[in-house]
């Protein structure tokens, strides 16, 4: 027999997010002033009452494994804040707990889907939700949205997708790519649907917390008992207390598929690290301070760069309500040059950008949306002002339209 790489694996596709932050800080490493709007990743430190968590479980030798889906400790935690914040009554038995968001998605997509399911994506979508769904054998069906309805589908892109293959939805509110957020109105749509067409609905909630412009979180599964048995709630730590590199996610969801990912995780990775389970309830049921003042500062960082991009001829944006993305309209650059270069796709900008102007910024390629690249603001203002600033010189060295006049750009 050949010694080959599986099928499988042969067919995923490495993470673009991860391989430009990779790239930029090779740069960086090289001694060059990079400015990285590619990871979603925020700049703030961990709180301190978090970090003193994990300091007083290691002196109390919290080092051994725990039961594979989490501790008792961090799951009445998570039941008390689905509780508190969305009105969620789940028993701990409910709930699994994982090594970050992206492993309770993965593990969700193994407990759920057969070979050849059908999950709908709508798009522009995180780079891992197709992957996600394909590794567990799955066919991703994406559902295209538009900027002019805030990158949310509408109800009819939803209903043209569906087959009789379809076994779920996928639902970001916030969104990433986009910061999108969605409407009460829309969410009761896919609710009945997915109740009629007996679909389940992965609600990925992880940026809930960072939201603008007065608008509060709703969870798909606070609208009925009956949606609320079809659906898995997904959030985690990273996002909304800055705890990226501590790796826990949850998932809340029907009793039955939650005991059979609890199996499945307990052969794949076993426990959550135990220390960052410990440090996780203290978060969750902790002064929520901490998290208001990284939400406001976000808010200040996305009005500025907003602003900024709406100031230079030639690209746009929306303004986002959600998450810390922005999704950066290039499409009256594409087909121009560059110094001689021909600017043919997101890619290339963003390329283009990188060699000439050290900015890392996403290609929308990756995200199912050609003709944007995805900045993020989880940056400080001041790279944000270097940044922004070296994309205004870029666009202005791009050879301009014919007749030299460019689209009016949103106010």
């Amino acid at each position: 027999m050949a010694l080959t790489v599986s099928h499988r694996c042969q067919h995923i596709a490495p993470s673009m997010t991860l391989a430009i932050d990779a790239r930029a800080k090779e740069m960086k490493a090289a001694g060059l002033d990079v400015v990285g709007f590619g990871a979603g990743e925020p700049d703030f430190p961990t709180p301190q009452h978090i970090c003193d968590a994990a300091k007083q479980a290691l002196d109390q030798g919290m080092t051994r494994y725990t039961p594979a889906s989490g501790t008792l400790l961090l799951k009445n935690a998570i039941c008390n804040k689905l509780w508190r914040d969305n009105g969620l009554s789940y028993d701990p038995s409910d709930i699994i707990v994982s090594s970050g968001a992206k492993h309770s998605l993965f593990t969700v997509f193994q407990a759920i889907i057969d070979p050849g399911d059908e999950v709908l994506i709508p798009t522009p979508c995180w780079v891992s939700y197709p992957e996600l769904v394909r590794m567990a054998g799955g066919v991703p069906v994406f559902v295209p949205s538009r900027e002019e309805n805030d990158f949310i589908p509408t109800s009819e892109d939803i209903q043209k997708a569906l087959t009789i293959r379809t076994k779920a939805i996928v639902i970001t509110s916030p969104s990433n790519p986009c910061g999108g957020v969605w409407s009460s109105d829309q969410l009761q749509f896919v609710a009945d649907l997915a109740v009629d067409r007996g679909l389940y609905v992965v609600s990925d909630e992880i940026y809930e917390k960072l939201l603008y412009d007065g608008r509060w979180h709703v969870s798909i599964a606070q609208l009925g008992e009956e949606i609320k048995k079809q659906t898995f709630v997904i959030n985690g730590m990273s996002k909304a207390y800055a705890m990226t590199g501590w790796r826990i996610g949850y998932t809340a969801g029907p009793y039955e598929v939650i005991k059979a990912m609890g199996s499945f995780q307990s052969h794949s990775t076993s426990n959550p690290n135990s220390v960052a389970q410990y440090a996780s309830a203290v978060a969750l049921n902790g002064d929520q301070s901490c998290v208001e003042e990284m939400r406001q500062e976000f808010q200040r960082r996305r009005d500025m760069i907003v602003d900024r991009i709406n100031g230079i001829e030639g690209i746009s944006c929306n303004k986002p309500h959600g998450a810390f993305y922005v999704m950066l309209n290039i499409k009256e650059l594409i087909g121009r040059r560059h110094h001689g270069q021909h600017i043919t796709g997101s890619m290339d900008f963003a390329s283009m950008l990188l060699k000439n102007k050290q900015v890392a910024v996403v290609p929308g390629v990756a995200f199912e949306a050609e003709g944007f690249c995805r900045l993020s603001y989880a940056t400080s203002v001041e790279q944000i002002t270097k940044g922004m600033d070296r994309i205004a010189e870029f666009v202005s060295e791009v050879e301009p339209p014919i007749g030299g006049v460019w689209p009016l750009n949103r106010a």
